[in-house]
């Protein structure tokens, strides 16, 4: 019995030693200590310690310096290359910190108001139709399985680029009453079908049942341009089709200038929007490749000049975006790009791509009289904290038009097509 109540006594004692250790400062600094960091040159990196804790490096590489006090220890990085941090507590290794510094790489913020054309791939189904046939109300499309977000790809063998293709193909078939052998893409996979097209007959035309649409238009804001390249990366999310809400699979497309003319103001549950035309010459400035979570991707034709900020910048990694004061390049009039201040209420640091890495709050009074906060179009203004490039505007909160997500920009370049992590390093001249 005695031994017993000893053990529970015991048991007790370790209990709340372990809770003790949990929130015991000095452990948690080391625990929020990461095992890898990545840097790049000519920028540092510091965490905080223990005070009993010091550091020094593991090899004898000069690629990095160490600057550190009693309460933290900064990594400072002077060259491409790896190296080791060991932590040590009177003299006794407790952790080693994996350093790897990258070489210097930049690119140039956009902020500019940009037009967007995209052409699908195929066409895209964007609704049914009824057609009035002597037999009845129906849509052809339909009863073949055709649904809303289908995209045609070929019709008897023929590939099909452009709404002009379908037509003569319908004609025919209705003309001599023969089935069309329908090559279909969807979410899930491809599939055939067969779609006999029928006759109005209030017209003398066969029809599909179905309405279609082969481009899309709008506009958003330019992100980056990097110089070496000419790729850039725009808008920070997908562009999807405004009746089926599916993204849209793009063969190509266009960018070109785009002018601010009027702002529709934000409100609790009433996202804003910024109403633009394209330049009047339309000159299209760069093309369109890709189109994903996280934005639009491409390369520019011509030069591209925000008049604020037309320097290559270097950029932050997840892990370096911080909480507090940051700044967005965007046009609230006409093709003027504006400098507003903004709150970078948290950030995720992500080891993987995610659309979703940071939460923001426009504070610029300026930008919340004219906008309200953030309005559509605004997607894609670069976010630049001391000095670096770190992501872009992609939503607004409905209830809330001064905050929204903001993805990081290292994800934006993957999406480009740019190995931040391979780049060769650029000699002054």
């Amino acid at each position: 019995m005695k031994l017993e109540i000893i053990r529970k006594i015991i048991g007790g004692i370790l209990l709340v030693s372990l809770i003790s250790l949990i929130f015991f400062q000095p452990l948690q600094r080391y625990l929020a200590i990461p095992k890898n960091i990545t840097v790049f040159e000519g920028q540092n990196y510091t965490f905080q310690k223990a005070a009993p804790v010091s550091a020094k490096f593991n090899s004898q590489k000069s690629n990095i310096t160490l600057d550190q006090d009693k309460h933290s220890v900064s990594v400072i990085a002077t060259e491409k290359g790896k190296n080791e941090v060991l932590l040590e507590y009177a003299g006794i290794p407790i952790k080693k910190v994996d350093v790897h510094v990258l070489n210097d790489f930049r690119v140039i913020p956009g902020g500019q108001s940009i037009g967007v054309k995209l052409n699908t791939v195929g066409v895209l189904v964007v609704g049914h139709h009824l057609i009035n046939t002597v037999n009845g109300k129906k849509s052809p499309g339909e009863l073949a399985g055709i649904k809303i977000g289908d995209i045609i790809t070929e019709i008897n063998g023929n590939k099909i680029e452009k709404m002009t293709d379908v037509a003569p193909f319908v004609q025919t078939a209705g003309q001599d009453g023969k089935a069309l052998d329908m090559v279909i893409n969807r979410e899930s996979g491809k599939f055939t079908t067969k779609l006999t097209p029928l006759k109005d007959k209030g017209e003398n035309t066969y029809k599909l049942g179905l309405y279609i649409r082969d481009s899309a238009a709008g506009i958003g804001t330019m992100t980056f341009v990097h110089p070496q390249s000419k790729k850039y990366g725009a808008l920070g999310h997908v562009i999807s089709d405004m009746d089926t809400k599916q993204p849209i699979v793009v063969e190509d497309g266009q960018i070109v200038r785009s002018t601010v003319t009027s702002i529709e103001k934000g409100s609790h549950g009433d996202p804003g929007e910024k109403l633009a035309h394209f330049s009047s010459d339309r000159e299209v400035v760069g093309n369109i490749q890709k189109n994903s979570p996280f934005g639009i991707f491409g390369e520019l034709n011509k030069e591209l000049k925000n008049g604020v900020l037309d320097k290559p910048l270097p950029i932050a990694l997840s892990h370096q975006v911080k909480e507090g004061p940051a700044k967005i390049l965007t046009v609230v009039n006409n093709d003027q790009v504006e400098e507003f201040n903004i709150e970078i209420v948290s950030t995720i640091p992500q080891k993987f791509p995610a659309t979703k890495g940071m939460v923001i709050k426009v504070t610029d009074p300026k930008l919340l009289e004219k906008t309200g906060g953030i309005v559509q179009g605004m997607s894609g203004s670069p976010i630049i904290q001391d000095g670096k490039l770190i992501g872009a505007v992609t939503h607004v909160f409905v209830n809330d038009p001064t905050s929204g997500y903001g993805v990081h920009i290292e994800w934006m370049l993957n999406e480009a097509g740019i190995n931040i992590y391979e780049t060769p390093k650029n000699k002054a001249s």
